[in-house]
């Protein structure tokens, strides 16, 4: 079976080379008199990422010793494997916004093979839910990037956080990642960055590299503030946020004086368990206190059960409009930001791409780095899981995802594959007489 497409593996393996290619001649000239190039490094801490092995390239090398061939050869194009302190001295000095365009092109590729369509779930634009994390701890190591907190004690905690967003449908496992926007201290700044200061920036260059696309923006409490509203405004974006009463207080007493007035719709039903799900919206509402806060729309979604027992609820603001034909529609949307919490940075984190593990900080851009080829080896897992028939009866074969990657790690430890397919398929077909070199 030939999943030779453009969105299968070689050819997304062959976008990232592209690109690296591009940046290698100019970058390489300040990492110094290096043997090995930017594109096996990249490339070897993608294949890392991709497999999620840490030790990846030392089984390589073993392989390479055995059978003068390895597998980062055949899989990567990775022409010499580097030592530990290479790649990270080669990939330390990268700038990091030069790596992501690679999650561009991903993306066009996903909207040329009419992949992306599928996923507006809002007749508005695509959700696309926002979100910080942090994914590096100490109180020792650290880099100039580094964000710092101190306590009374006198220690100081040094960390990373970058502020993630992906395009979900609620009804969709898979999600489309784009390029994330790092939260850290730039040079000369005595002032610590923050979450908010990088949605703000993350929305403009989203805007600047997809100038059409239609965007709803679904995030917490945190980014329903006026000045982040503004923004999003000045972008062309629409929103879904939430908007807690305790950080609302002006916005909530409106809205008791708006149901006082009998301005405010109602909508319930029972679901087969009992359940009642009400439904409360009013539009044209200000945001805050002040003469120049935003109009906004404003929606309340409560389950409960017993007679009385709220069991969920929530409120949102919105730009969109809300009536009796979407309300339920945009209660969904707003609760599929829970998506970039689970879908991306909880898998991150916690379902085998060790996104926290240190694979080294550098003093430039090494941890965030490596954390980009953590999320674009995701990526390239998304798009596979929804492209590639190869890798759907591979991975049927297998009960969790979890033994499936095992196994493929286990494989190429021992085996040479001359591409990705051959894996595949000796995975769904091993031969009853293959020995390992």
């Amino acid at each position: 079976m030939n999943t030779g497409t453009k969105l299968g593996f070689s050819n997304l393996r062959k976008s990232v080379s592209a690109r690296v290619n591009e940046i290698a001649e100019i970058e390489m000239r300040q990492v110094g008199k290096i043997k090995h190039s930017m594109h096996d490094a990249c490339l070897s801490a993608l294949a890392m990422m991709y497999f999620q092995d840490a030790s990846m390239l030392e089984f390589q090398r073993r392989l390479q010793e055995q059978t003068q061939m390895n597998n980062l050869q055949t899989l990567f194009q990775v022409e010499t494997i580097p030592k530990d302190n290479q790649l990270r001295d080669i990939i330390d000095a990268i700038p990091s916004q030069k790596l992501l365009p690679i999650f561009n092109d991903f993306f066009r590729l996903l909207q040329r093979g009419n992949q992306l369509q599928p996923f507006q779930f809002l007749d508005e634009g695509y959700l696309l839910p926002i979100d910080g994390t942090q994914y590096f701890s100490s109180e020792t190591i650290n880099c100039p990037s580094c964000l710092t907190k101190g306590y009374k004690n006198g220690t100081i905690n040094y960390s990373h956080k970058v502020l993630g967003a992906s395009i979900v449908h609620p009804e969709k496992k898979q999600v489309v990642p784009l390029a994330p926007e790092p939260i850290k201290n730039s040079d000369g700044s005595k002032k610590q960055d923050c979450e908010i200061n990088a949605g703000k920036r993350f929305l403009n260059r989203i805007r600047q590299e997809h100038p059409k696309l239609e965007i709803v923006i679904t995030a917490d409490d945190l980014y329903s503030r006026q000045p982040f509203i503004e923004a999003l405004n000045q972008n062309k974006m629409s929103y879904i946020l939430i908007a807690k009463p305790s950080s609302h207080k002006v916005l909530f007493d409106q809205l008791i004086e708006k149901e006082d007035l009998d301005q405010a719709h109602l909508l319930e039903w029972q679901d087969n368990e009992g359940a009642i799900h009400r439904y409360e919206w009013i539009n044209d509402i200000r945001l805050n206190g002040n003469k120049s806060a935003p109009l906004v729309n404003f929606f309340e979604y409560s389950i409960i059960r017993d007679g009385d027992k709220i069991t969920y609820k929530n409120s949102w603001v919105t730009d969109i409009r809300v009536t009796g034909n979407n309300v339920k529609k945009l209660v969904k949307a707003g609760r599929a930001k829970w998506k970039i919490e689970n879908e991306n940075f909880n898998t991150l984190k916690n379902l085998g791409y060790h996104a926290e593990h240190n694979y080294g900080h550098g003093k430039k851009n090494l941890s965030f780095n490596f954390f980009l080829f953590t999320l674009l080896a995701f990526f390239m897992h998304q798009i596979i899981e929804l492209k590639d028939p190869l890798y759907q009866i591979a991975r049927a074969k297998f009960s969790a995802k979890k033994e499936f990657w095992n196994q493929l790690r286990c494989t190429i430890r021992v085996i040479i594959f001359e591409n990705w397919e051959s894996l595949l398929g000796f995975v769904i077909s091993p031969p009853t007489d293959i020995r390992a070199p």
